[in-house]
């Protein structure tokens, strides 16, 4: 009468909805450009969004996510790049939807697949800039991502990902 019952895990819901937010690194493939306006290609983007899990495995995923940085205006010769002193500042706001599937490894780890679609709105203004010089332009690109994400506690995880983007026009 003293045995306590044996523990079970309990099973994932069959949809679960997931919001986050998150930090990263990215890196543009306009290596030279980046470098020279804003003296790194590479630059942090920060946003959130929702994940929708169906049965632990399938999911969609809703991100938004903004980088803005000021630098100035440069041009490239020979391979060389000169700062022009014209201040810039550049906001690149991508929206991405995608859908994937989460891997049964462990229930504390999941790896995950996924692909997608997004819009990205580029905007460049400067100071010195006459009326409709400014950038403001969108365009659609895809997207493909693979990671993990690591239980922490039942309420909160945390990921690691590799995520590939292509904006052509931009």
């Amino acid at each position: 009468a003293l045995v306590a019952p044996a523990a079970s895990a309990q099973d994932e819901p069959s949809l679960s909805i997931r919001p986050f937010v998150f930090g990263s690194i990215q890196g543009f493939s306009a290596i030279e450009s980046f470098d020279a306006v804003f003296g790194r290609s590479y630059q942090p983007f920060f946003g959130g969004g929702v994940q929708v899990v169906f049965h632990d495995e399938f999911f969609v995923e809703l991100a938004a996510s903004r980088f803005k940085q000021t630098g100035e205006r440069a041009f490239i010769s020979n391979g060389q790049s000169f700062r022009l002193g014209i201040p810039l500042t550049a906001t690149l706001t991508p929206f991405e939807v995608t859908a994937g599937y989460r891997f049964k490894v462990s229930p504390s780890i999941r790896p995950y697949v996924a692909a997608g679609a997004g819009t990205y709105q580029y905007k460049e203004t400067a100071s010195f800039n006459d009326p409709g010089e400014d950038v403001d332009v969108r365009h659609a690109g895809f997207v493909l991502n693979g990671g993990a994400d690591f239980r922490l506690h039942p309420w909160i995880r945390i990921g690691a990902d590799v995520q590939y983007t292509h904006v052509p026009g931009i």
